[in-house]
């Protein structure tokens, strides 16, 4: 099939050029370009980052190892592939897969940090030890994006970003805010509101429990030989976090931390209050007897006014530490609007969620990510308790009837959930609900319907793993990446690509951070998150050696039927949307240089 014509090339440049505010003389010509794979874009491809050896006690460093290739699965497609496949390939979209960023201030005081007492594995994710380096990894993953903004297979620009949710750690709306900054290239001020003082529990002698990087003796940190950085705290906060912004527009949807307090609990007015006053927990004792004191049936509200009253007078178990109002718990709605708080680059405004979510509380869109592909994005979190999902009667309906005018329409489809099929099991609900909350074998069931959704791209479970779903009409693939807070500190880009023969492919790229392999001690954000990954890898309760997922769960070409004949889409549409997604990386890497 022909592509554009010179005229119409000129045609589509010249609007090009008004749009982004770039002359035609310097577009034109980078334009005109003939797209190249991106072979040396940082990725897995290349390097992996693996555990090293021993430097004391069970504490580890990291070494770098050789990069992995893609490995071709046909679990959905069910026969072999056609050999000459890689020369008539053609990229319809390629795009970003952010997920379970988990932001953390790690100096608020609305943090439940000291349950990891009672039980380190249960409560692993309520501290970390590179808590305060959390900031700085999204930076640098953020970069790392950048990096890799034309595909190291085609050279396609990158077109879109997916976040599947648990952006912000603990509800607050400065972590909030903190995320959807660093995605869109604006700095964030670990100090501002606070001052330049580190108050948390990593600075505190009492919270032996805790890794002290000034002092990490003692306590089970200490036992297992965690180093003492005595400067990483103070580096941690003493330079605003630069980001270059996501090179593409970005598109979120909820996760059960933006939820529920760790994704888990309902949001007591004890924590309320706590989260914007000036009073920090540092024992199990007082956080359990408090601020956990409103899930509890005793907590009456009697109890919640000697609470107050004990944390005004200086209550044991606690530490005085600046207040700060932006620290307030956001609810439903403040998420989705604070995503219209947004840069007019990348865009777009809301982010996915539109004035509609806004008037009508659905929490739920869909987008036309390129003329060919449609984007579902769901909210399948509990909004009573726990950390697991499930699709409600609602949202499973409403999909069912985009997806039959997507099937009608000849559109691609792409589904995005926090959940993954291993995760949609949750069906709590409140006295008097009755919404029917449909679980994974019906969701995947009423999926396998429709020829035309190929991709189902989730987290929650902070490791790479990728599913097969066959089915008679042919079948999807369920894309689950690992998270940044969790080693190994992963993400991913997905490309679609039509091999002009019937079939389809979906290549997934697994992408580290744009950090070096062994942290320097620079303080700059990189040397950071490097810092960040190294003791993410020693921390021991979160399995980290287990997320990385096999082979068959990184770097991957995953092929399914095409679910129409997609010679329907012309080489002349696609470089016509190409056009358009390399003008904005244009502009884009332009801002880089200015």
């Amino acid at each position: 099939m022909p592509g554009l014509s010179r005229r119409q090339f000129l045609v589509a440049a010249t609007a090009l050029a008004a749009a982004t505010g770039m002359s035609l003389e310097t577009l034109a010509p980078r334009l005109a370009t003939a797209a190249t794979p991106a072979t040396g874009a940082p990725s897995t491809l290349l390097q992996t980052i693996l555990q090293g050896s021993i430097v004391k006690g069970q504490y580890r460093s990291l070494t770098s190892g050789p990069g992995e290739p893609y490995v071709p699965r046909l679990d959905v497609l069910g026969r072999r592939a056609g050999e000459g496949r890689e020369a008539s390939r053609r990229s319809l979209l390629y795009l970003a897969h952010l997920s379970d960023m988990h932001v953390i201030e790690a100096q608020s005081p609305g943090r439940i940090e000291p349950m990891i007492v009672q039980d380190h594995s249960a409560w692993a994710s309520a501290f970390h030890p590179h808590d305060p380096l959390s900031p700085h990894v999204v930076a640098a993953m953020v970069k790392a994006f950048s990096d890799s903004r034309y595909s190291p297979l085609t050279g396609a620009p990158m077109a879109a970003a997916i976040v599947t949710g648990d952006s912000a750690d603990m509800h607050s709306h400065k972590e909030l805010r903190w995320y959807i900054d660093l995605l869109d290239g604006v700095e964030v001020d670990p100090t501002a509101g606070i001052g330049d003082e580190y108050t948390g529990v990593q600075a505190w002698a009492e919270a032996m429990w805790a890794y002290r990087p000034r002092d990490p003796a003692g306590g089970q940190f200490g036992d297992y030989g965690f180093p003492q950085l005595p400067d990483l705290l103070d580096q941690a906060i003493g330079e605003p976090i630069q980001s270059v912004g996501m090179p593409a527009p970005w598109y979120a949807v909820y996760g059960n931390h933006d939820t529920l307090l760790l994704g888990t609990f309902d949001l007591s007015s004890q924590l309320h209050a706590l989260a914007i006053g000036g009073q920090k927990s540092y024992s199990v004792d007082a956080t359990a007897s408090t601020i956990l004191a409103g899930y509890a049936a005793t907590g009456s509200a009697l109890q919640r006014g000697a609470d107050a009253l004990g944390l005004a007078l200086g209550r044991p178990g606690f530490k005085s530490v600046p207040d700060d109002p932006e620290r307030f718990l956001f609810d439903q709605r403040d998420f989705m609007a604070e995503h219209f708080r947004t840069q007019p680059t990348p865009g777009p405004v809301g982010h996915g969620f539109t004035q509609h979510n806004l008037d009508s509380g659905e929490t739920w869109w869909k987008a036309d990510l390129t003329p060919q592909v449609r984007g579902f994005g769901l909210d399948t979190c509990n909004q009573v308790a726990g950390p697991d999902g499930a699709v409600p009667d609602d949202q499973f309906q409403w999909l069912r009837a985009e997806l039959e005018k997507a099937q009608a329409e000849k559109k691609l489809a792409l589904i995005f959930s926090h959940h993954n099929s291993l995760t949609l099991e949750n069906r709590a609900q409140r006295p008097g609900e009755n919404q029917v909350l449909h679980g994974a074998e019906e969701f995947i069931a009423m999926l396998l319907e429709f020829p035309v959704v190929i991709g189902w791209l989730n987290g929650h479970t902070h490791l790479n793993q990728i599913l097969a779903h066959p089915g008679p009409k042919g079948g999807f693939w369920e894309i689950t990446t690992a998270s940044c807070i969790d080693f190994p500190q992963q993400q991913q880009t997905v490309e679609l690509l039509d091999n002009r023969d019937g079939t389809l492919s979906i290549f997934t790229t697994v992408i580290d951070h744009a950090s070096p392999v062994t942290p320097g001690g620079s303080g700059s954000y990189l040397d950071l998150a490097a810092q960040s990954r190294e003791l993410a890898v020693n921390d021991w309760a979160a399995f980290p050696l287990m997320r990385r997922g096999s082979p068959l769960d990184r770097n991957t070409e995953l092929l399914v039927k095409a679910p129409f004949d997609l010679s329907t889409i012309s080489d002349a549409a696609l470089e016509s949307q190409q056009m358009a997604a390399r003008a904005r990386l244009i502009a884009y890497e332009e801002g880089l240089e200015g």
